[in-house]
């Protein structure tokens, strides 16, 4: 699915179970707290750190939770994340073209 049409489901959950989108402040603090779980998670499966009887996070549920904030954002800022996404790769594209591939560390 293109994340035009994602910002539009997101859009339309918004409308139909959420009443109205909250802040932009309260939708950065939530996406902060999301962006921790996932640290946590990453940390205890792929890390160092061990995990604790109450784990349970499931890592693709908190990536999806990241995801769903930041089309939260996107819609509430009036940024078409579509057009933005290609830009920023595009951009990527061109300034990285050989510099991961002439990394010694990378291979």
């Amino acid at each position: 699915m293109p994340i035009t049409e994602l910002q539009k489901t997101v859009d339309n959950w918004i409308k139909q179970y959420g009443v109205r989108y909250f802040n932009e402040l309260t939708n950065m603090a939530i996406l902060s707290e999301e962006v921790g779980e996932v640290a946590r998670i990453i940390a205890r499966q792929y890390g160092e750190q061990s995990s604790k009887p109450s784990d349970n996070g499931k890592l693709g549920e908190e990536l999806a939770d990241v995801l769903f904030v930041i089309l939260c954002l996107a819609n509430q800022t009036d940024t078409d994340l579509q057009k933005e996404f290609e830009k920023k790769l595009e951009v990527k594209s061109k300034r990285d073209y050989d510099r991961h591939a002439q990394n010694s560390k990378l291979k």
